[in-house]
């Protein structure tokens, strides 16, 4: 099978000056896609610029006979989100692709962690992603197309220790990419989240040497094809870690129904209520909000 082609398309992919964000931009550049690479090239802790990464990138692209151009500007404002995606549409006219990949880390206990800390993360995952689909969103609506990827984590799916405002935004990020995949379904705009594991400058500090091969070449592939025209879903989460590649979903159990409930009560069912051997599993697009309400008044209507 050929691989699969981004001829005409134009991509942004925030953080793309190393680690994941490199890999999808080089791989979607050398299949054929114009690509903006932001990255403003600060410490994880989201200090400092230094334009010597996007520009190392733009130019690895273009050494290899594909296209790009650099933007340093950064996600963790509405004007730099803004910035970020005139420059495709001052460079190419348009934008196909966008690709949230930026982050950055700082660590804190729950009962240590500062405001300004919790604050600057949320900047650059959570708001950072709002502050480039809001602008990139109705143009891609206007357009009658569009693929957008939003990079979650298990710390927001699952959690970890201290990292609060890391978990907080990733698992906003899965609230975000469901409205859009909601709202952008009419208008052929698809979103989908990538949840990651590759051993990249992230990983400093942590004991690697007995992980199994997990660089981001691994995780590139799967969001090169939700990055695609050809990809069919939308409002969906996967994970790519070590050469893993799953899909990660939110159930619901079947539930119980009562007329009334008492705090004992709840405490007696409560393993009838957590039985998992029915669960629901709702899809975001087309209904899983109606579906949510309609099935459980249906249970409350059947007594």
């Amino acid at each position: 099978m050929s691989e699969l082609r981004f001829d005409g398309r134009v991509a942004v992919i925030t953080g793309a000056g190393r680690g994941l964000g490199r890999a999808y931009a080089e791989l979607l550049a050398a299949n054929g896609a114009k690509v903006v690479v932001n990255d403003p090239g600060g410490s994880m802790k989201g200090e400092g610029v230094d334009l010597g990464p996007a520009e190392e990138v733009v130019q690895a692209i273009k050494a290899a006979g594909g296209e790009a151009i650099a933007c340093t500007e950064s996600v963790a404002t509405p004007e730099g989100g803004k910035a970020i995606i005139d420059a495709a549409i001052e460079a190419y006219g348009r934008i196909d692709i966008l690709i949230h990949n930026a982050g950055n880390v700082r660590y804190g206990s729950l009962k240590e962690l500062s405001y300004e800390d919790f604050d600057a993360v949320l900047d650059v995952h959570l708001r950072g992603a709002f502050h480039v689909v809001r602008p990139a969103f109705p143009l891609m609506c206007a357009a009658g197309y569009g693929r957008i990827v939003l990079t979650s984590s298990i710390g927001g799916l699952y959690g970890n220790h201290r990292v609060t405002n890391y978990g907080v935004s990733k698992a906003g990020i899965i609230g975000l990419s469901n409205v859009a995949a909601i709202e952008g379904e009419a208008e052929g705009v698809k979103c989908n989240v990538i949840v990651p594991g590759a051993v990249t400058r992230m990983a400093e500090g942590i004991d690697t040497s007995a992980y199994p091969a997990m660089g981001p070449e691994l995780v590139a592939p799967v969001v090169g094809w939700l990055a695609h025209e050809s990809c069919s879903v939308t409002g969906e989460m996967y994970v790519a870690i070590a050469g893993r590649v799953a899909q990660a979903f939110i159930g619901e159990t079947h539930g119980v129904y009562q007329p009334a409930w008492t705090m004992g009560q709840v405490g007696e069912r409560i393993d009838d209520i957590r039985a998992k051997d029915d669960p629901w599993i709702l899809p975001v697009v087309p209904s899983a909000h109606v579906d949510h309400i309609v099935r459980s008044f249906e249970m409350a209507r059947k007594g």
